[in-house]
């Protein structure tokens, strides 16, 4: 399961990582994220190594939400080099996410 992270510490697992990262915005009522959550361990596990998934509460984490323009939950926002270069809105399946994540990364 990704991990949850805070505003505290994006810059150093989102911004300064090495490899491609992809950030689920999300909250804990939203029917569609928790629609989303076992696609998200699946692309974890294939992609362990090539990418880092993690998860961010928008219902604790507004700042973050704000920074990065998120509208709507589940938001998924993926980061290469520091910069979110890519953003998709709304619960999708294994396989138009594996093939978002390869044209980005």
């Amino acid at each position: 399961m990704a991990a949850r992270i805070y505003a505290d510490d994006f810059k150093s697992k989102v911004l300064d990582s090495e490899i491609p990262v992809l950030v689920d915005f999300y909250s804990d009522s939203c029917v569609a994220c928790k629609k989303l959550a076992p696609v998200l361990c699946e692309l974890e596990e294939d992609y362990e190594g090539k990418l880092n998934i993690y998860k961010v509460n928008t219902n604790y984490e507004g700042d973050l939400a704000k920074e990065f323009n998120i509208l709507s939950n589940p938001t998924l926002v993926l980061f290469k080099g520091g910069k979110d270069i890519d953003k998709q809105i709304g619960a999708k399946d294994y396989d138009d996410l594996s093939d978002w994540i390869d044209s980005n990364i």
